[in-house]
């Protein structure tokens, strides 16, 4: 195993903090609901009296913004696609790189993928990713640590989702991905059209308008799309 990459079940991530039970506070603190734009989803989502503040008081490994505690455009867009286009992932593996709440990586469990793992740097989105999965009736494999400094783990499909927000990160994300076509993998991300994109890579497969953050129903809504990443002599 790479250095820097740990696997952990999400009843472990749920204790790392201490006194406040990462489990426990999501179930007390972050209702769940169906997903706006792909209701077959339910999430634990953060709303103004989560009180996520409790959880960067005690943040001991600088994880920084709660990102797993809200819906994001790349995310609602690939698995609503996945959803509608289950061909992509099932009788498949599928990683899903940086999962967040988990909601990509449930998507492709729903629409038939035989093995899901779902990575994140944050023991709290590893615990919100067990409650959630739960919550939806499938099966996910978690696993806690950077993934984007070596090989990938061995999969048909990876999918990323809202993971180009910044340079340096959408750098380190497009070499690990160009890893992932040498070694076979294909390759589908979900983005609201931001700055770091590679574009030049990117082949768009389907647009949706989604209500990023998880806007009420009728709010403002915004375009995002599902690419396939191609080779960079393609």
């Amino acid at each position: 195993m790479a250095s820097g990459q740990r696997r952990s079940r999400a009843a472990s991530a749920g204790s790392y903090r201490g006194r406040l039970d990462l489990t426990e506070f999501i179930r007390a603190n972050l209702p769940l609901a169906p997903v706006p734009g792909v209701p077959e989803i339910r999430l634990h989502k953060a709303g103004p009296s989560s009180g996520l503040w409790r959880l960067a008081r005690q943040d001991r490994q600088g994880i920084g913004t709660p990102y797993w505690a809200h819906h994001w455009g790349g995310g609602l867009a690939l698995a609503r696609y996945l959803l509608d286009h289950p061909e992509s992932v099932a009788g498949r593996s599928v990683l899903d790189l940086g999962t967040g709440s988990g909601i990509v990586a449930i998507a492709a469990a729903k629409a038939g993928a035989i093995d899901v793992t779902a990575a994140d740097i944050d023991p709290c989105a590893i615990a919100a990713l067990a409650l959630n999965a739960a919550a939806n009736a499938v099966t996910v494999s978690p696993f806690w640590g950077d993934l984007t400094a070596g090989p990938p783990l061995p999969a048909n499909v990876v999918v990323v989702g809202d993971l180009f927000y910044e340079p340096d990160l959408a750098e380190r994300v497009t070499a690990f991905l160009d890893r992932c076509l040498g070694c076979g993998i294909a390759v589908l991300v979900g983005d609201p059209w931001r700055a770091s994109l590679p574009r030049a890579r990117l082949r768009l497969l389907a647009e949706y308008q989604v209500s990023e953050c998880g806007d009420v129903a009728g709010g403002a809504t915004r375009p995002s799309a599902v690419f396939a990443f191609m080779p960079d002599d393609a």
